[in-house]
Parts: C-alpha cells; structure tokens; sequence
C-alpha cells in the first residue's frame, strides 16, 4: 500500500510555523546578546528539526534552504565564525524566505525552489567568508527589471535551486487545517464535567418520574371531584398533591443550583479551550521592532511583559493589526533620533514596553514608549487645516478629545509621510479594530518630550458577554456593560442645551444625551410618563453620551450571535441574543450609536463641509524610467486621476508653468535636474506653494529623507516598500480620491 505523504503537510506546516516564529524571536534576542549559548542552541534546533521534517516529506526546497541556516548557525555554535549585524541579517532574509515555502507548501501551491544567491551567501556565511553586499530579494529584482512593481505578490524565493527542484507529486491542493492546541489538562477538566452532567441527566429523568405520579395523584383528586366527592378521600388526595409539588419544587431548585454551577463551570471550560497566549501575536513583534529600527536608523529596547496571559484565539488574531499600528507610529513618530536624545539628556536608545494584565474581567495592553510624545499643537494645527473643527472649538476641547482626534481616518500629525507610518490610514484602523470588533475602548496619556502610552480593554472573549438589558419605545435591547460607565436618574428640568444639542451637567462636565428612541428613529406610542428620566452613561475613548431609556430590567451573562451576512450593513447592532422567554434582542454598537447621535445633532462647532463637486484631479509624474512612469500612471488613472508625465525635472518644470497640478510625484536621481532641486524650484513659485509633492525614490538613507522634508517634500516613499496601495493610500489622503470611472 503506497504510503500518502499529504496526509502530514498540514501538520508540519503548523509545527513548521512555530519554530519559524521561534527562529525569529531567537535571532532578535541573539543580536541583544550573541553570548547565549542556550538561545543560540534552541535556534539551532529549530532549524534543524525544519529540515528533518521537510526532508521526511521530500520537501527538497524547504530541506536545502533548511539545511544552509543550520549550517550557518552551527559555525556560529561552534565558534568558527562571530555574530554580525550581516550575518543576522542573512539569516532574517532566510526566515523570511523558508517561512514563504511552509505558506505555500500549506496552501497546496507550487513550492519554488530555494534562491541560489540565498544559499550560497549561507554557504560562505558558514565558511566565514560573508560577502557584506549581498542584494534583498526585491532590490535584486528591481535591478533586473529596472521597474517599480506595482500590486503584485512577493516571491517567496526567486532564482534557481540550489540543488534538485521540488517532488511535484505534493504539489496539489491540500487545505490548510485551522487548529488550536490543547493542554491535556483542559481535556481532562471537561470529561470530568461531562459526567457530571450525565449524572445530572439521570436526576432530571428522576423529576419526571416524581411529575407523573403527582400528574396520577391530580387525577385521582379531578375524578372525585367530578363524582361529588368531597371527603376524607378527596382531601388526603388534595394534601397528597400538595406535599408532592412542595417537595418537587424544593429538588428542582436545587437541581437548578446544581446545574447552574455546572453550566458556569462547563462554560469557563469550553471557553478556555479556545485560549491562547497573546505571546503569539506578542513574540512576532520582536521582529518587526528590528526591521523597522534598521530602516529608520533609530536603536529601541523593546521590552514584551503578560505574554503569557491568555486571550480568546478569535481576539488575539484581531489584535495583530492594531499593535503593528501602534508599534510603526510609536517607532517613527514617538522614537526620537539618537542625536535628538542624546541632546536632550534622554539615554541614546529609545525604549518601548508592551504589557499585558487582568483587571476586573477584562484584559488591559499597554504601548508605552519614552519618545517624544504627541502634540496636542500639532493636532489642532491638522484639525484645522482639514477644516474638521474651527478654532473655537478646539481652545475649548480638553487633552483627551483632542488627543482621540488621531483616530479620525486620513489624520497624522506628521510632517512626512513615509512607508512607515504617515499617512492616516493606520490609527483609523486601532479604533475599528479595538472598538466595533472587540468591544473594547483605547486610552491615550501622554506628555511631551517624556513619551505616550496607548491603552487598549478588551474583554477576554466574545462569545459570551455582560449585557444590560434595557427597554426603550416598547422594545428590549442590550448594551454591553464595560461600556457603560454610569446610570442616573435626573428631573427633566436638569436637562439644558448646549448650542445645538442636549446636554446634562454631571460633576462640574457637561455630557451630550440624546433619546435612544430618537437615535435609532423608533415612533413613541403616546408620551413618556412626566418624572424622573432614567439615562445610561456610555463611553468610548474620550468621549461619553447619555442615552435616555424607559427602563432598565435585567443584567445577565448572555451569548451573543453575529448577524448573518445579509445584514452586516446594520451598524447600529453588532448582534443578537436570545433572552429566557425566547425573545429576539438585538445589542447595540455602542460605538456607531454614538456616531448616530452626532450626526442627529451636529457636533458643536463643526464646520459644514463644502459641496462635493466633482472635477478632475491632475498629477504630474516625473521619473527618468519610462517603466516607472508609465506603472505609476496606469495605477492612477486605474483610479480615477489624469495624469501628465514627464523625463525629467526640466521637462517637468516647463509642464507646471504650462498647467496647473493638483500633486506632482517625482523620482529623486534624474538628468537635467534631479527631484530634490525640482521640489525646491516648485516650492519657490507661488502657484506651487501649497500643492502636495510626493517622492518616490530608491533613495532610503534618513539623510535624504530629511532632505525631502527640507526641500518641502509632503510624503517619501522608497521604491524598495512601494505597493499600489501605498501609493494609492497616500495621493488620497493628500487630496482625495480621484473621479469615478
């Protein structure tokens, strides 16, 4: 009988997943410190153990690729050859690249063979002659091309094999099984519990035997009663089924107790199974703080606590985006340069600490950084000039309203927007992340100069929830209890307006309130009763609203149903649940709630935007490369933009005195007059003040960077991070989207 290897790709993919996560966060700690011996032998293991069980499946590509780390990293157990900083580096590229192969291997697809320029810098790696200018995948790539690539995957691993191609009979579609891991013991606590709910079965077979003779005895008594007999007989039948319901009703309120014991330790159980650690999604980070701090030029000490605090696996996967966010802002914005720190008596390297810990029922992360902190000047600066809020309004908005501004879509304070972080599309994406998907809030403290600290609760799962079950217009609905932060009852006389809104005056703070039946537009049959009004007090981030209700009955632990695809599109509601008398109740998005009650009433001193017209938004490229030029214009008219390109920055300049450009994009290294020079000249001509200029150049060393901004560059992308939707991204958000084709 043939013996079917497909049967274990899925296996190996996810042993081969985690010892590639281990490999990674092993690397990051082996550059802290190359003298530990004890990390260096687990990061040998790991890829020794890939290559074994690459090599049992006939994996050729992943074992060779394998093969050559292991390699590399016996040399440097053994001493033959010292830790570099280019040699971790060679390694990282390596990971990387091994890392691509388990993904395609897992999802059925050809596996490409391992890139031999790859395995023979390895090869020298481990024979210590390491050349020192070895070329990244990509930038390989685009030497040969000479392009830009537009929104196309990255290879795993280009080139070819290092030595025999991949077995292709195991090239053929094999899904990639979703599982978890369980501890035994988890296991062992629900068979334990099983049974007792088996026995608890065997009682309630008990009480309907016990309801049948009582449902006897009241027969017996309703037939005498029908004879006319009214004696002694009747009347012991009548006790008889007295004492019988009493004493049934006492066995079932304790089979109650029982199973509600039960069910609450059964569902912590079930729950439990389901948890994983937030080291998964913690422990990658190492990595990411190390690519981006070679790429910025900036060192950071980065400092993981509570990862071993365990999370619902369905929230710890929505984590993973919003601390990456967090993380690149904190980096690139909060991380000052070593110089900068240096002369303002702060340590040289920058310092970040991610933490984790339980409170009251819920999970608290923290982001804390020592950087520079955020100005609450700058943000008013950029509210201003996006015309979000008027002058005003702003003097009068206190630090945690205005610091929640930065998650407002397409809002960045900083002065450059850059591959890293910059253009707005990041925070925007925290919130909606935190807030609507895992019903939890984000705080942020900070103090410039000193660093910032974002807090992020959420609780630890969703499936079951605390919910505040309400009644408003004559219908129930539920409202998780973290978001809410009080419940008063106040006469209607306390109830004031505040220019356009209502509002209720609450410990020296004046807090929005609005009808709940007004905001989600339900008709009032007849008038509320006069009296005192009963309002929930809800918040998220910084913001807070009173909701008035007709009443509050019930508080419950619940389960909680997620809408079917069909009505994904109701923002109002985020689910539903099934109360005990089998009615339907729908729970409200706390967060588009509020957003509802904004726009019901406008927030006090918004300005009313400008009528949309629609025109055509004008772009001139400029780039030597007639290949770059003509990808980057088929990506903007793809999106609605004219664009006009030119050679050079000669060609350029006579362009923009011909017509006016609504943004000009252009490459930095060009005959005739380079885009550095061209950014200068254009800044100088008082048509060209204030129209957006984005770089897009190979150029990535900081100096150049800060040549962009002091020439008046308002973005720097580097051709080695460009994709369609970077570029894409940060057009919009300098000046909007592009008509619609």
């Amino acid at each position: 009988m043939a013996f079917d290897l497909k049967k274990f790709i899925g296996r190996f993919a996810e042993e081969a997943r985690d010892h590639i996560e281990g490999l990674n966060r092993g690397l990051v700690e082996l550059e802290k410190n190359p003298a530990d011996e004890e990390n260096l032998n687990a990061i040998f293991r790991a890829a020794h153990t890939i290559k074994g069980s690459a090599r049992m499946l006939k994996l050729t590509a992943v074992t060779e690729l394998a093969h050559k780390v292991e390699d590399a990293l016996g040399a440097l157990r053994e001493k033959r050859i010292a830790h570099s900083r280019e040699l971790a580096g060679l390694l990282f590229r390596a990971v990387d690249a091994l890392s691509a192969m388990v993904e395609n291997v897992a999802a059925g697809e050809e596996t490409p063979p391992a890139d031999v320029s790859l395995c023979e810098a390895l090869s020298q790696a481990a024979e210590g002659t390491l050349s020192a200018g070895i070329p990244h995948a990509e930038e390989k790539a685009q030497a040969d091309t000479g392009e830009v690539s537009g929104n196309q995957d990255k290879p795993a691993a280009g080139g070819a094999a290092c030595h025999e191609p991949p077995s292709p009979q195991l090239q053929k579609s094999v899904p990639a099984a979703e599982s978890i891991r369980v501890k035994a013991e988890k296991l062992d606590d629900l068979i334990r519990l099983m049974g007792e709910v088996v026995s608890s079965q065997n009682k309630l077979k008990q009480r309907i035997s016990d309801i049948s003779a009582l449902e006897r005895e009241a027969a017996k008594a309703e037939a005498l009663c029908v004879q006319g007999v009214e004696g002694e007989a009747f009347l012991a039948n009548v006790q008889s089924l007295h004492l019988g319901l009493k004493r049934l009703l006492s066995l079932t309120k304790q089979d109650k107790t029982l199973q509600d014991v039960l069910t609450a330790e059964f569902q912590e159980k079930a729950l439990m199974l389901r948890m994983v650690p937030l080291s998964t999604v913690f422990d990658p980070l190492h990595r990411l703080v190390r690519d981006i701090s070679d790429t910025l030029g900036k060192d950071v000490d980065f400092e993981v606590l509570g990862g071993g605090i365990e999370l619902d696996k369905k929230m710890v996967e929505k984590l993973s985006d919003p601390l990456v966010h967090m993380l690149r802002n904190a980096m690139d914005h909060g991380i000052e340069e070593t110089q900068v720190r240096l002369a303002s008596g702060k340590p040289g390297r920058g310092r970040i600490v991610l933490s984790a810990v339980h409170d009251a029922g819920s999970i608290v992360i923290e982001l804390r950084d020592d950087g520079a902190g955020i100005s609450t000047a700058r943000i008013k600066e950029k509210a201003l000039a996006k015309k979000l809020l008027d002058a005003a309004t702003l003097d009068t908005m206190q630090e945690p309203a205005l610091l929640d501004l930065i998650f407002l879509p397409g809002f960045s304070t900083s002065g450059l927007i850059t591959d890293i972080s910059g253009r707005g599309v990041g925070m925007d994406v925290v919130k909606r992340n935190i807030v609507e998907d895992l019903r939890g809030t984000v705080k942020i403290e900070t103090r410039e100069g000193h660093g910032s600290s974002f807090s992020v609760r959420i609780p630890m799962t969703l499936a079951i929830m605390r919910i505040l079950l309400v009644s408003c217009c004559g219908r129930s609905f539920g409202i998780t209890t973290h978001s809410v932060t009080e419940i008063i009852r106040v006469p209607e006389t306390e109830i004031i307006s505040v220019v356009t809104r209502r509002a209720l005056r609450l410990r020296e703070e004046f807090i929005p309130v609005a009808e709940l039946g007004d905001v989600l537009k339900i008709r009032r049959n007849g008038t509320r009763s006069p009296g005192l009004l009963l309002i929930l007090i809800v918040q998220v981030g910084a913001e807070k609203i009173g909701f008035i209700v007709d009443a509050l009955y019930d508080e419950e632990d619940m389960v909680i149903k997620s809408l079917p695809g069909h009505m994904n599109n109701v923002r109002l509601v985020s689910g539903v649940t099934i109360s005990g008398k089998n009615e339907i109740i729908n729970i409200l998005n706390i967060a588009a709630l509020m957003e509802a009650a904004r726009g019901a009433n406008e927030t006090r001193g918004m300005q009313q935007p400008e009528t949309a017209v629609e025109r055509d938004i004008n772009i001139l490229v400029v780039d030597d490369s007639i290949n770059t030029r003509e990808i980057e214009k088929s990506i903007l008219e793809a999106y609605g933009y004219r664009v006009t390109i030119a050679g050079d920055g000669i060609e350029a300049l006579e362009k923009a005195a011909e017509a006016k450009y609504d943004l000009v994009i252009t490459d930095v290294e060009m005959p005739r007059l380079d885009g550095f020079s061209l950014t200068g000249r254009l800044r100088s001509d008082s048509s060209y003040k204030d129209v957006p200029i984005i770089i897009v150049t190979s150029l990535e060393k900081d100096e150049d960077k800060r040549r962009g901004i002091s020439v008046g560059a308002d973005a720097y992308i580097v051709k080695g991070a460009f994709d369609q939707s970077n570029l894409v991204e940060t057009v919009q958000n300098l000046i909007g989207k592009g008509k619609d084709i």
